[in-house]
């Protein structure tokens, strides 16, 4: 039996991945930021310590809102052999997931509004484990229904009932 080694999964998202994820997270990011400015300015006796930390929260807010979508650029990745499907994501701690091709259940494909303005799409592979199903987020649309067939041919041909 040959050895097998984990080895970082090879290709990232697509590259306009880190604008639709910065959208995202300044889409929840501003809204929160201006709330604790808006809470302090009308509700809040106006102490300079509670304005410097609602201000400090503020800018916390969206500078990770800023940075985050970077970080996660670099860290998720994904590949596709004719053997499983590999995913590593994650900041801290970082979550390989390996499906073999004669577990997978389903395939999908999805593309939310703000993904399709971005031409992305997600693929999500759904397992018999009870881990759940493994995503192969913002992938360029054309790539992601090429992906779906791909694996779709490749687990009709594999031996196994995937349960």
């Amino acid at each position: 039996m040959a050895e097998v080694t984990l080895r970082p999964p090879r290709n990232l998202a697509d590259p306009r991945a880190i604008a639709w994820w910065t959208v995202q997270s300044f889409l929840l990011a501003v809204p929160l930021a201006a709330a604790a400015v808006a809470g302090y300015w009308f509700f809040a006796p106006h102490s300079p310590a509670l304005g410097f930390a609602v201000a400090a929260l503020a800018a916390a807010c969206l500078l990770l809102a800023a940075l985050a979508p970077r970080a996660c650029y670099r860290v998720q990745r994904w590949e596709i052999t004719d053997e499983a499907v590999y995913v590593r994501s994650g900041w801290l701690t970082h979550t390989w997931r390996v499906a073999p091709m004669s577990r997978i259940q389903t395939v999908d494909t999805a593309r939310g509004p703000v993904q399709r303005l971005f031409g992305l799409a997600d693929v999500t592979v759904t397992t018999a484990s009870s881990a759940g199903a493994i995503k192969i987020e913002a992938l360029d649309h054309e790539l992601a229904a090429e992906l779906a067939a791909r694996l779709t041919a490749i687990t009709q041909a594999t031996p196994g009932d995937a349960t």
